[in-house]
């Protein structure tokens, strides 16, 4: 994959330069925009990334994937300098959609005039985690024939629970919110408070919108009707329920009230259900005063606002 990828750059750069030397590229406006959309495990980000892929061609913008090695959210210092420079700087993949299991960085502290516009997707927490311990077992049927980590292993998750097992401990509930907290030392301390409250705040002011695995739809259209650049067509396309934009773990057993009341007694999944709670309010919050219902459809508001006394009035 990463061979393949090098080859496509490198075809892409070339088709940008003339007789040696690159040209200097210039963008409008409405192209110079990079979307990040640092996607969370198990959180339906791949239904959702496959979106972008089916309409990069239609609506003229890339999609990036960042591949991290061992899947490790957390940057080195110095790959962070790489990735902003790239994000920024790299003009012929702009307008670009990045995506990848990174958590936040904040492109201000490189002294980026022009930061990227963050998206995101959060779940409930238990099923995420309880997504993520049978893919890591069955995988799904995007891609059937993998071999996946934990392949082999057939205890079900309330099994690993009441045996107080690794794969299912409450700690391995800390996901979304370092994701969201960013790359300092706090946010990966499992049960941090600090990193729960940085979260919530890069959540309302790093974040263009959050939605939730439960309410795509929804996500999409907003993202349709805001940004129409990147998503125009989107909801469309997701409605027509085509496999592409579909993906199930197999094999996947739902836990029992009594393995679900035993998690819920952890300090680290009230935190982490804390900050989905948060997100999720914010979400309806957003959408109450973007869409309406009617006869059981919602639909987008049209423009609400207007300019009026402009002055000095022309002759």
């Amino acid at each position: 994959e990463r061979a393949i990828a090098r080859h496509e750059v490198r075809e892409i750069e070339q088709r940008h330069t003339v007789d040696g030397p690159r040209q200097v590229v210039m963008l409008d406006e409405e192209d110079d925009v990079v979307i990040i959309y640092n996607r969370v495990p198990k959180t339906a980000s791949t239904s959702f990334t496959n979106i972008a892929y089916d309409l990069c061609a239609k609506n003229k913008y890339h999609v990036l994937h960042i591949n991290t090695t061992k899947n490790n959210p957390v940057m080195s210092l110095q790959d962070q300098v790489r990735f902003v420079k790239n994000v920024t700087s790299w003009k012929e993949m702009k307008p670009g959609f990045y995506h990848g299991h990174i958590s936040y960085l904040d492109f201000a502290k490189f002294g980026v005039k022009k930061k990227p516009i963050y998206i995101n997707v959060i779940r409930d927490p238990i099923e995420r985690l309880v997504s993520y311990y049978y893919f890591l077992r069955f995988g799904d049927d995007y891609r059937p024939g993998l071999r996946r980590r934990k392949q082999g292993d057939k205890k079900t998750f309330d099994e690993c629970v009441a045996a107080g097992g690794s794969d299912c401990a409450p700690e391995k509930l800390w996901l979304q919110i370092p994701f969201f907290c960013g790359h300092s030392s706090e946010c990966w301390n499992v049960g941090s408070r600090w990193a729960l409250e940085q979260a919530k705040y890069n959540l309302i002011n790093e974040y263009f919108l959050v939605g939730v695995t439960e309410e795509l739809e929804d996500f999409i259209m907003l993202l349709e009707a805001a940004l129409p650049r990147f998503f125009r067509g989107a909801t469309e396309l997701y409605r027509t329920g085509k496999k592409s934009h579909l993906r199930k773990t197999t094999e996947k057993k739902l836990p029992t009230k009594e393995t679900i009341a035993k998690l819920q007694q952890s300090e680290i999944w009230k935190m982490e259900n804390e900050f989905y709670e948060f997100a999720l309010e914010q979400f309806q919050f957003v959408r109450a005063h973007a869409v309406r219902e009617k006869d059981g459809e919602l639909y987008i508001l049209a423009q609400n606002f207007f300019y009026e006394k402009i002055y000095p009035k022309s002759n």
